[in-house]
């Protein structure tokens, strides 16, 4: 691994990322990037649980509070603001350790956005007054190839490979191909770590964690940007509940229960998502006290 090859650290709510983060920018003469975009707003910096500052006192961090809450920010638009500061943090030699994010907005920083054309709700009408047989028919005049590989008998699986090869004009399974091809050399070239618990230590950690947002400042929070923040600022987790709360649809217990059962979901989709990711490697917590993080990188 070259020293200015990004590091990129993964793990829920209060499993120890920035912990860990500290750690690798000093094993690795590294400075830290943020990679949730829940951090990147400002005024939220409590309910997305931003690391303290003595945490932050400890290293270089960046794009943390860079975003204003009215602002939406969807994953390329993530990737566009993170990628100059990931470059520029190697143009002076340092090694960019990136820190969470959800497995979309990870994907997309890393392999980039899907060359394949993004859906097209005024074909996918004129789809829905045709049957499944006559839009397989069409599907395999088109790409045989895919329509072999396709399940025709799921209607959904149909409509997007018939979309991709009618937008593109090419056959959906060479454009698949292709960017499998592309991901893989990609791939080959991450480095990265998940911060694994058990499931009732992590249980605990995020119990404990989420109600400390709330007692903290977290619905302070949510109260001075409810009517102006934007729709992406709105899906932070916590936010909804925190707006029953203070439209009294939920008592400060109840508010608790949800904002711990959506982030317990939410660590869960981001689990799935993170095994499929081969060069993500599986950090068991507690992590040994002496441990050196180059020796898991390179295993």
């Amino acid at each position: 691994m070259t020293t200015t090859q990004p590091i990129y650290v993964c793990g829920p709510l209060a499993s120890g990322t920035a912990s860990l983060a500290i750690s690798l920018a000093k094993e690795f003469s590294g400075e830290i990037v943020n990679a949730d975009p829940a951090m990147a707003y400002r005024g939220m910096e409590t309910l997305s649980a931003v690391p303290p500052q003595d945490y932050l006192d400890q290293s270089t961090h960046h794009l943390l509070s860079v975003l204003d809450p009215t602002e939406n920010c969807d994953p390329l638009a993530f990737r566009n603001l993170a990628l100059p500061v990931i470059e520029e943090i190697q143009s002076r030699g340092k090694c960019p350790i990136i820190v969470g994010g959800s497995g979309v907005y990870l994907k997309t920083l890393t392999h980039g956005p899907s060359s394949l054309p993004d859906r097209d709700d005024a074909l996918r009408a004129k789809f829905d007054e045709r049957t499944n047989d006559d839009l397989a028919a069409e599907l395999k005049s088109l790409d045989p190839e895919g329509a072999a590989a396709t399940d025709l008998k799921n209607r959904r699986y149909l409509i997007r490979a018939l979309e991709i090869c009618l937008l593109s004009g090419q056959k959906m399974s060479i454009l698949k191909e292709e960017q499998f091809k592309k991901f893989d050399e990609i791939t080959a070239s991450l480095r990265g770590l998940y911060l694994l618990w058990d499931n009732d230590n992590s249980k605990q950690r995020i119990s404990s964690r989420t109600m400390q947002i709330l007692d903290k400042g977290g619905i302070d929070e949510v109260k001075a940007l409810r009517e102006t923040a934007s729709e992406t600022c709105r899906k932070i987790i916590g936010f909804s509940e925190i707006e029953n709360h203070l439209d009294e649809k939920l008592s400060l217990k109840e508010c608790h229960k949800g904002f711990h059962t959506s982030t317990r979901r939410s660590s869960k989709r981001q689990r799935a998502w993170m095994k499929k990711e081969s060069w993500i490697k599986d950090v068991i917590c507690p992590i040994p006290f002496d441990s050196k993080m180059s020796s898991m990188l390179s295993e």
